[in-house]
């Protein structure tokens, strides 16, 4: 019999594995407790002592694992590093949105304590700041929770009264019921170095000061549709955050709005007021959108049009607000929704749906894949909307998405495009067919077609059905274009020639694999 000791030594997954079984089976702790109970009453875990072995806080005796077994009809060396595989220890997919997340296993190396001073140290050997960590955090927050927030929506119902549209009228009235004083500045674009090393125009839209005061840019009155978006965001921090002074500076350009400080801007050590402010950030942008387009009007808005984004001009908001609400307001939760500057820059990003990125936000990738929407589209000519099918393998399996990108301009003059999206594989689910089989025959096609292929008449049917289901206009409009292979990285291009150049026989094992090889070879 294994002493204690050992079994310790060999529980490094033992919780990560016992909660994805548990809810692989739809068992809450309390459920597993009592199937325990009923097989040994005495020795059986309690509902406390299973979730602190799924945390990795206890190493349950042998007898104990041994009734968990018994529930899941496994031996007990399954749940043992000697028996682990990257299925039994990946985190069970929810119904939650974003990508995959990873086994926080062994428990000790991920104490509180040991991120406190292994994330700084992170960040600044992969030259990412603390604002860009405190932003990630916030999508990550954003997509597990699939742009679902009912506390921002009530908060925003209450001061807008669900009113669609909203005029600017209508927002100063709001704003000066809640005793704001408005101050207008004139301030043109200037080109600044920004943090990725590239020249763009950048200048400050608006900015609150405490206790009541709203300064707003000149260029603003121009333009409502931006003045209304400003309006909305300081609205919402005086109703969110009761009028303090922690509120970031609006800026225009390829620069994330911050507050103030440069230094801080540049840190590789993320600061609790970093964190604090990009939450804050958020919470006033969802506000915002929740106070020009409250869910229910915006919804059958969308609905009368087929989810069109020129619906933005019926109701005098920006695409970027439409195209963001999309995502939150809609039925169907498996949307994409990216903001790019070129030449490959993502100011705004949500992954409801998981999809890769297309590039980094952090910094240029060496091989974009430049058959995506957002990248065809900056550098295109072309102002006009863009539908595109395309077909994508991910870690999933291939997927077919479609979106629209609209090219338009930020108020400082620079070029960026807006583009949402969504994965059909589960309305083709839905439907009764496999997603997977169809996007592996529409890739096929796309790879015989040298990237590119006209969609099969007996699919397009089938992703015209989906399109209806769905009630979205350009997905029709992008299965009438040929469909698109795309990459995550161009180094994973599937095109005969390949975008990149590759490696004619690329090796997966490891420098220290291959001697393993070599030495088992020998003896």
């Amino acid at each position: 019999m294994k002493s204690k000791a050992n079994l310790i030594r060999q529980s490094h997954f033992l919780g990560t594995k016992i909660r994805n079984l548990r809810k692989r089976h739809n068992l809450t702790i309390e459920d597993l407790s009592s199937r325990c109970i009923k097989i040994d009453p005495e020795a059986a875990p309690s509902v406390s002592y299973i979730s602190m072995i799924e945390r990795g806080k206890r190493v349950p005796g042998r007898e104990m694992l041994g009734i968990i077994a018994s529930v899941f009809q496994k031996d007990v060396d399954w749940f043992l590093d000697d028996a682990s595989t990257d299925a039994e220890i990946t985190p069970a997919k929810s119904s939650a949105g974003g990508i995959r997340g990873m086994a926080l296993e062994p428990g000790f190396l991920f104490d509180d304590h040991i991120l406190q001073i292994a994330i700084p140290e992170l960040l600044a050997q992969t030259g990412t700041t603390g604002r860009q960590f405190a932003h990630l955090l916030i999508r990550a927050h954003q997509e597990h929770h699939r742009n679902h927030f009912p506390d921002l929506e009530r908060a925003a119902e209450e001061v807008g009264l669900k009113r669609l549209p909203l005029s600017v009228e209508d927002l100063l009235d709001i704003a000066k019921k809640l005793g704001l004083t408005i101050k207008w500045f004139n301030r043109a674009p200037k080109e600044v170095l920004d943090e990725t090393g590239s020249y763009s125009n950048s200048t400050v839209r608006s900015f609150f000061d405490p206790p009541g005061t709203l300064y707003l840019n000149d260029l603003l009155k121009s333009e409502p549709w931006r003045l209304k978006y400003d309006l909305a965001l300081h609205i919402g921090h005086c109703m969110l955050h009761n009028k303090d002074g922690l509120k970031s500076v609006l800026l225009a350009g390829k620069n994330q709005s911050h507050n103030g400080s440069a230094d801080s801007a540049q840190s590789f050590e993320p600061s609790a007021q970093d964190i604090l402010s990009a939450w804050r950030d958020f919470e006033c942008s969802f506000f915002a959108g929740a106070l020009l387009c409250p869910r229910v009007p915006f919804r059958q808005l969308l609905e009368r049009n087929s989810y069109e984004v020129g619906v933005h001009k019926q109701i005098d908001v920006s695409a970027s607000v439409v195209m963001r609400r999309m995502t939150a307001v809609s039925s169907y939760p498996h949307w994409h929704y990216f903001d790019a500057y070129p030449p490959g820059t993502l100011k705004a990003v949500y992954r409801g749906n998981g999809i890769p990125l297309p590039w980094g936000n952090m910094r240029l990738v060496e091989d974009p894949c430049q058959h995506w929407a957002v990248f065809r589209m900056i550098n295109s000519d072309n102002p006009a909307n863009s539908a595109q099918i395309s077909v994508l393998e991910t870690s999933d399996g291939p997927h077919i998405y479609c979106c629209e990108s609209v090219k338009v301009e930020d108020m400082a003059g620079n070029p960026h495009v807006l583009c949402a999206g969504i994965d059909l594989n589960p309305v083709l689910d839905a439907q009764g067919r496999s997603g997977h089989d169809i996007a592996a025959s529409l890739k096929q096609a796309c790879v015989r077609g040298g990237g590119n292929a006209e969609i099969p008449a007996a699919m397009r049917q089938e992703l015209i059905s989906a399109a209806g289901i769905l009630n979205i206009g350009w997905i029709r409009r992008g299965i009438d274009n040929p469909a698109r292979v795309i990459c995550s990285r161009g180094s994973a291009c599937p095109r005969t020639p390949s975008c990149y150049p590759i490696a004619e026989s690329p090796d997966t094992l490891s420098v220290m694999e291959k001697m393993q090889q070599a030495i088992r070879a020998e003896c």
